[in-house]
């Protein structure tokens, strides 16, 4: 019995999606959880990965297509069968259940019925380990709410599995673990890694080489970059003040506790401390979590914030931390591994790039070491994290002045002028500044 391909629903107020390009053909064979399409909305371009395993036997729509949610797209069986509306007719295009639609879209479901997280969604992280080492998510108990299978779920069962394995070479047994990416791995005597540590790998598109003479097609995320950008530069007056940052206890403290963070799964990068640092200061100073609006200016009440991540030549894109202000260190290093590994996946739904309240970005990931961001509008600011790097610096101690080496970052504020001025802008970097330089 062959299995519908459902073009999702991306977001509750995405009704449909453009067919970007189909990375499977009719006769390819495809893998459970593989990726065999990609969707393009306004906000992002996303993977749809199959829910079941087989051949690809009918492509209902060519790329560039748009096509409401809901709407049969492709259909996967086995060698010989006959999709519906024959081998060229034409499928009855009426959407199906929302509830069809939700079950096939990024990560697809859990399946069999047996009680253990059938039928409920997983997230593409545990789609990937699924499928990176075979695992039948349907016979794993979830703990996630609705009975989920979790990314920690997942992992103790692989780890389990492991362990029943016989022992290998001296009796040891062997530990399975997704294997680490080469930049993940720290130079030998390194005290904290450079740049790509803030906010995670950056990409290296395999582009093809640019010709002087040439014309470069848009892409509908470089053009919605452009649009918002020249957008925000007429609307509010930017304006940026930058503060120089000790992260000598921040480092420290990330020594000390990442290989805590590691049981759970979570990879401790320096993000989260910047991220819990914003929290404290827009919590101090809420004028900088608002918006400009001609009737006065509208305090918000939650603290989403928007972690901008780069794609490489397809340009970037803001992912956000919705209620980031109810989250300890451990949630957000593992909201900001969730969100920036999915977002180079291009995994994330429209409602994930949305409702935003302050916006950090890392500049600093190509070395750079302070720069001046433009404001996602419509928020009052944007941070902006340079490279972290060791510098030499004066160091007062009883009135006593002394040369030391430590690791230092530039943090700069990008604000709208008719919110905050100078002082106001500088105090909250300062607040950002005191929560760094004295973390315990």
């Amino acid at each position: 019995m062959g299995t519908q391909v459902i073009m999702p629903q991306l977001g509750e107020s995405v009704v449909e999606g453009k067919i970007s390009q189909w990375l499977k053909k009719v006769g390819d064979q495809v893998k459970l959880y593989e990726p065999i399409l990609e969707v393009e909305t306004d906000k992002v371009t996303t993977e749809v990965t199959a829910a079941t395993e087989g051949t690809v036997l009918k492509l209902y729509f060519k790329e560039g297509d748009v096509v409401k949610a809901g709407t049969q797209i492709a259909f996967i069986g086995a060698a010989g069968e006959t999709p519906p509306g024959g081998a060229s007719g034409t499928p009855a295009l009426e959407p199906v259940m929302a509830g069809i639609a939700q079950a096939s879209a990024v990560a697809g479901t859990t399946g069999n019925g047996n009680g253990k997280g059938a039928g409920a969604r997983i997230s593409p992280v545990v789609a990937r380990i699924a499928a990176e080492y075979h695992v039948d998510v349907s016979q794993i108990s979830g703990t996630g709410e609705g009975g989920r299978v979790t990314k920690k779920d997942i992992l103790a069962y692989i780890e389990k599995q492991s362990s029943s394995q016989p022992a290998q070479g001296e009796g040891q047994r062997a530990r399975v673990e997704p294997q680490l990416e080469p930049w993940e791995q720290p130079g030998l005597g390194e005290l904290f890694r450079p740049s790509e540590e803030v906010f995670g790998k950056p990409t290296t598109p395999a582009a093809p080489a640019l010709l002087p003479g040439e014309t470069v097609p848009l892409t509908g995320i470089r053009r919605a970059i452009a649009e918002h950008m020249v957008a925000s530069k007429r609307t509010s007056p930017h304006v940026t003040t930058v503060f120089e940052v000790d992260l000598t206890k921040v480092v420290a403290h990330r020594t000390a506790n990442k290989a805590l963070f590691e049981r759970d799964g979570v990879n401790l990068t320096f993000t989260p401390y910047f991220v819990a640092a914003t929290i404290a200061a827009l919590k101090q100073n809420p004028l900088v979590n608002s918006a400009w609006t001609d009737t006065g200016i509208v305090l918000h009440r939650a603290i989403n914030l928007g972690i901008a991540v780069s794609l490489g030549a397809d340009g970037l894109i803001v992912p956000v931390i919705k209620n980031a202000d109810s989250m300890n260190l451990l949630g957000l290093a593992r909201a900001v591994n969730d969100l920036a590994d999915r977002a180079r996946r291009k995994q994330l739904k429209p409602d994930e790039v949305q409702g935003g309240t302050f916006t950090i970005t890392n500049h600093g990931a190509s070395g750079s070491l302070f720069a001046t961001p433009i404001i996602n509008q419509p928020q009052c600011g944007i941070l902006g994290v340079g490279k972290i790097e060791k510098r030499v610096v004066v160091v007062t101690q009883a009135g006593v002045d002394s040369i030391a080496i430590k690791p230092m970052v530039y943090v700069g504020l990008t604000f709208d002028h008719r919110i905050l001025d100078g002082n106001s802008a500088d105090n909250f970097v300062t607040a950002i500044k005191q929560v760094l330089e004295n973390w315990v």
